[in-house]
This record gives structure tokens, C-alpha cells and sequence, in this order.
């Protein structure tokens, strides 16, 4: 059954107004299962009651109504509060997706365009070379330099063609460049950033590889060149007050909030071997368009519902549908020739549009939908927008470890409790 508690939840967010009318008028093919979603609300207090995670909030909207709101265990184990619908999460790479809107809101507007090259609003790009590993004649391994067969563009930072990597050792010299550079670990301000990245190397040519990085935090500073102010007061001002996403920013700044911050178990802090999860109560001074923004399950909500809406949301337009239906198609298919990296996270059965990952082909043993788009953070947190069904979901937790395994299930679950 759906659950007293769960229909409560579900009714405390319609209050809060954080639930959308519906964005479709057609009632859709699938619909979840009671059944179904007994055994998805099973399965995440079994993460909770073995100790995995200390808690977690999924949402399921559904023609702009929860059809499944559930909040499991406590924020932080170290104070025992209770999971609820005003805690804060570190979002990491669900902020790409926003970035990207603000990218496409200035592209509609004319003032960008895909095809620009990053070196018209940050011209240090223009200098930018490829680190290419070469043996010499004594054996020794070193890093040469190529000049740019193309400029990077606007298209290659929000589809990860940029050969901008996260740094990483063990994963050659150039990543292991970025490694050294610390870029993660920085508190720069977005023109520092740009300016420090611009002195690295690229991975692989411009349009070349399709492999994950910094090509949104760039993208962010493009915004700021663009606006004229910060990336945080242009989203404000553009689309997070509108939407009335109040609670997302880049850091926590009111310490009575300080206990609605979701925390990760004490053993599961590191989001790589180096790098801990943040502490997102210091202020901060990089606003990081590729993974800095926090946010609560009712924000990402409104965010969510105006891309499945087709771009508006309560009235108000914030992109075109053709914008969002270009944003959600593969734009780096076989005929692009884009290779895709040793990591490729999207997986086997999808592509990667302009901010957001594709399925372009059904798992097999699945009847997954084709055109679901969806991305998520390193620190456990995900969602996934399925046009066909008009149906969204928002899973929140802090878990950098157990993400890839709990997302996979949760996923499985969710469509099988839909027949799919």
C-alpha cells in the first residue's frame, strides 16, 4: 500500500506548493504499481536498517502530482533527526543541469551560441594545447604538447567534449596534471578557475572523446561573462527565485540551518581517495557550476517538473520545448564519431545530450523508456525526467560510496513497479 505516512508526506508538499500541475494533458501508458512501490519503500529501509545510508527522500511526480513521497531514517546519525522534506543535500553534479538551463536560457536570447568558441568570452582558451604521451628513444614516458585541430566550443562544454578532465592519478599524465592542480579542493572565484584551467593541458582534441570534467564549471564562468554578474545572482534572478527554489545556493549561509544538512555515514566521507565530501557549512567562494550547489528535494522538484513541463512552470516560461527537446537529445550518437571515455557513466544504453544523459536504446530484459534523460552527484544523489510516462523522479541521500549500486536498484525497481 501507498502508506499513511507516505500520503501525509505527499500532502505536507502540496501544501508547501512545491508540487507542479501536471504537464501533460494525456494520461500516461504506465502507471506504478501499489505492489510495486511496497517493494521500492522495502528497499530503502533495508539500506537504512543495515546501516548503509543514514537516511534518504524519494519522490515520484507523476502528471504533476507525488504519486510517492517518502522520507527513511535520520538526516546525520550523530544527531538522529528525522529524514524530511526541508533537508539540504550536497547536489554536486545535479548542478550541471541547471548551469546548463542558464547556458540555454542566453542561447534562445541570442546573446551565445553552440558553435561559439569559449575563446571568444575567456580568450586564454584560444592558447590551449593537447597533452599527448610520447615514448622516446631511451624509453622514458613524457608529456608533448599539440596545437588545437579546432577551437573548443559551447556545444563541447555542455556535452563533455572538451578534454577537460577530472583529475585523477593512475589515469595518465594529463589527468594526473589535474590531479596535481587541485582544482576540486580550490575556493576560487569562477574567472580564477577559467584563468587556471586555461594553463593545463587538454586529454584529447575538442569533439573528439566524450569525457567528464570541468566543462560546466567553464560553461559557468561563460554565464557570468555573458551576465555581467555572479553565476548564483543570475540564477537567482533567472531562475531559482522565480521557481522558488529557496533553499538551493552553493553553501548553507544561516546556521539555524545547520541541522537540516544531510550527512553521510562517518566511514562514507571520501568521494575519492583525496577529496572528502564538502563542508557545506563554511562559506564558499567558488560557485561551481559543474558540482558546488546544495539544495532540498522540493527545489530540484520545481526545477524538474519545468523540464518535463517543456520549459514553464506555474505560467512563467523559462526555455522553449524545442530548447528542452535539444537539450534532451544525444548529441554525441555514432555519427558524430565522438569516442567515449574508459568510464563512459551514462552506460551502454544512452547518450549524452546538452547537460544530461539520453537512453537512446532499452536495456536488455527492461521496456525502459527511450528519450529519459536524467544525471546525478558523487555524493549520492540523482533524478531522471521520462517524457513518455510524464512522470519525474528525485532521490536524496549522501552516500558517495553505495550510489552507483542504490541508484541502479532503485531505478530497476521504480519501472518494474510500472511494468516497464
Amino acid at each position: 500500500m501507498f502508506g499513511r505516512r507516505a500520503l501525509i508526506a505527499a500532502l505536507v508538499l502540496l501544501a508547501g506548493g512545491i508540487v507542479a500541475k501536471a504537464g501533460s494533458e494525456g494520461r500516461a501508458v504506465h502507471t506504478l504499481s501499489p505492489a510495486g512501490l511496497a517493494k521500492v519503500s522495502d528497499y530503502i529501509r533495508n539500506e537504512v536498517a543495515t546501516g548503509k545510508i543514514p537516511g534518504a527522500i524519494l519522490l515520484l511526480q507523476q502528471h504533476g502530482k507525488a504519486v510517492y513521497y517518502q522520507n527513511f531514517g535520520v538526516r546525520d546519525v550523530a544527531t538522529e533527526l528525522s529524514m524530511s522534506a526541508d533537508t539540504i543535500f550536497r547536489l554536486y553534479s545535479m548542478s550541471k543541469p541547471v548551469t546548463s538551463v542558464m547556458a540555454m536560457m542566453l542561447v534562445e536570447e541570442g546573446k551565445l551560441s553552440l558553435n561559439d568558441p569559449v575563446s571568444k568570452y575567456i580568450p586564454a582558451f584560444a592558447g590551449m594545447k593537447v597533452g599527448i604521451e610520447k615514448k622516446a628513444e631511451d624509453g622514458k614516458v613524457a608529456l608533448a604538447l599539440e596545437p588545437l585541430e579546432r577551437p573548443i566550443t559551447i556545444k563541447d562544454l555542455l556535452r563533455h567534449t572538451a578534454g577537460l578532465p577530472y583529475g585523477y592519478y593512475g589515469g595518465g599524465m594529463v589527468r594526473e596534471v589535474y590531479a596535481d592542480a587541485n582544482l576540486f579542493n580550490s575556493n576560487l572565484t569562477n574567472a580564477e578557475f577559467a584563468a587556471k584551467i586555461a594553463t593545463l593541458p587538454l586529454v584529447e582534441q575538442p569533439g573528439t572523446v566524450w569525457d567528464y570534467g570541468y566543462s560546466t564549471d567553464v560553461l559557468g564562468r561563460v554565464v557570468e561573462i555573458i551576465a555581467g554578474k555572479t553565476l548564483l545572482q543570475f540564477e537567482k534572478e533567472r531562475l531559482l527565485d522565480p521557481l522558488g527554489m529557496i533553499e538551493t545556493a552553493f553553501f548553507v549561509a544561516d546556521p539555524a540551518k545547520f541541522p537540516r544538512i544531510a550527512e553521510p555515514m562517518p566511514e562514507d566521507r571520501n568521494i575519492n581517495p583525496t577529496t572528502q565530501v564538502r563542508d557545506i557549512r563554511r562559506p564558499a567562494t567558488w560557485e561551481s557550476g559543474g558540482g558546488g550547489m546544495v539544495g532540498t528535494v522540493g527545489d530540484y522538484a520545481r526545477f524538474a517538473q519545468m523540464l518535463l513541463n517543456g520549459g514553464t512552470f506555474e505560467g512563467r516560461r523559462y526555455l522553449k520545448p524545442e530548447t528542452i527537446a535539444l537539450m534532451a537529445s544525444d548529441h554525441i550518437g555514432p555519427e558524430t564519431k565522438i569516442a567515449r571515455d574508459q568510464n563512459y557513466y551514462p552506460g551502454g544504453s544512452s547518450g549524452f545530450g546538452l547537460g544530461f544523459a539520453v537512453r537512446t536504446s532499452v536495456p536488455p530484459g527492461t521496456a525502459w523508456p527511450l528519450g529519459e534523460y536524467r544525471w546525478d552527484g558523487v555524493g549520492g544523489t540523482f533524478f531522471f525526467i521520462d517524457p513518455e510516462d510524464d512522470l519525474f523522479g528525485i532521490f536524496m541521500v549522501q552516500t558517495p560510496t553505495q550510489r552507483g549500486r542504490i541508484q541502479l536498484a532503485l531505478k530497476t525497481l521504480i519501472y518494474q513497479a510500472m511494468g516497464r
